[in-house]
């Protein structure tokens, strides 16, 4: 099954900004993006409006969707299954899939190599936040295979390949503020004081600017149990 059709029925688990769903919504399918901030909901809806398109954004979570039975042609997941319940969210999403449905899970996650800029920073995290558990990752997940197997699914397929991304310094040390390990975790002072570091350490280890990050995009795409 291609994802992403127009008049496909599809829901968009941890939306946040709504970034997937506004996309699938832009090329005519039927999206509903779920997230349990009300704050971020409100950002979906407000970027919806300005691009005009019409995606429909709800609160809800991904083991708790508050959607209706076997309503959905595609359930996707952008960067965030790692934040769920799987039993929970698998049950949930074999719940709202319609029977020939499918369920997508993608990453697009940085990869750290030995002394790259990627390797470089994670420390640089690591300094500030010591139990920050995100680091030193290669972008698969292995594991969320044998959860779908084990809760019933099938066809499950997997596949990634790799990209340099171009990141300005100034972009770089804005993506890495707004990270689990930084902006979400210090204080102001602290979110400041690594910065200045970062800022630092890029200047003088990396003078290239704009920066190749080299990213891996993996995605999962499984269909439900057949009850």
């Amino acid at each position: 099954m291609r994802v992403g059709l127009p008049g496909q029925v599809m829901l968009d688990l941890g939306t946040g900004t709504g970034t997937l769903a506004r996309r699938f919504a832009g090329v005519g399918a039927k999206t509903v993006g779920v997230d349990p901030s009300p704050q971020m909901l409100d950002q979906a809806a407000d970027l919806a409006s300005q691009e005009g398109v019409k995606a429909y954004f709800q609160q809800g979570t991904a083991e708790s969707t508050g959607q209706l039975d076997h309503v959905f042609d595609v359930v996707t997941a952008g960067q965030c299954w790692h934040w769920f319940d799987s039993a929970a969210a698998l049950s949930e999403v074999s719940r709202v899939l319609k029977f020939n449905g499918r369920l997508v899970i993608c990453h697009f996650d940085w990869l750290p190599i030995a002394n790259n800029v990627v390797a470089m920073t994670e420390k640089l995290i690591q300094k500030y936040s010591p139990d920050w558990p995100m680091g030193g990752g290669n972008g698969m997940y292995p594991q969320w295979a044998t959860d779908m197997a084990t809760a019933g699914y099938s066809d499950i397929e997997s596949f990634s390949f790799d990209v340099m991304q171009l990141y300005s310094h100034a972009d770089w040390c804005g993506r890495i503020r707004a990270s689990a390990g930084v902006g979400a975790t210090l204080s102001a002072d602290a979110v400041e004081a690594f910065s200045t570091e970062l800022q630092s350490m890029l200047h003088q280890n990396f003078e290239q600017d704009p920066l190749q990050i080299p990213h891996r995009c993996w995605a999962i795409i499984a269909s439900p149990p057949v009850e």
